[in-house]
């Protein structure tokens, strides 16, 4: 096949409300299992949460994957920031 082939690409479908919905009750179930497992990075687990992370990844495409654990890492360490933040303008406060 050329750069100029007639062929058309494949295209995925679209998810619909439900495919969404499947992923996201999926994903939480997993994370869900991190959470009480005290694991932060997707992927870190094991074989802990082998089951959660099957169903997450089967119901899930690798886009939202990759960003939902990218998310799951960013949120903690935004929260981090938040406490230290809070602390500092108390600590500015008290002067």
């Amino acid at each position: 096949m050329g750069w100029f082939s007639r062929s058309k690409p494949e295209q995925a479908s679209a998810a619909t409300r439900q495919d969404r919905q499947k992923c996201w009750e999926n994903r939480d179930l997993y994370f869900g299992c991190l959470d009480r497992a005290g694991v932060l990075k997707a992927g870190d687990e094991g074989n802990v949460c082998a089951k959660e992370k099957s169903r997450y990844e089967e119901n899930c495409a690798k886009s939202w994957i990759d960003y939902f654990n990218k998310r799951r890492v960013l949120a903690e360490q935004q929260k981090g920031l938040l406490t230290q933040a809070r602390s500092q303008a108390e600590a500015t406060k008290g002067k």
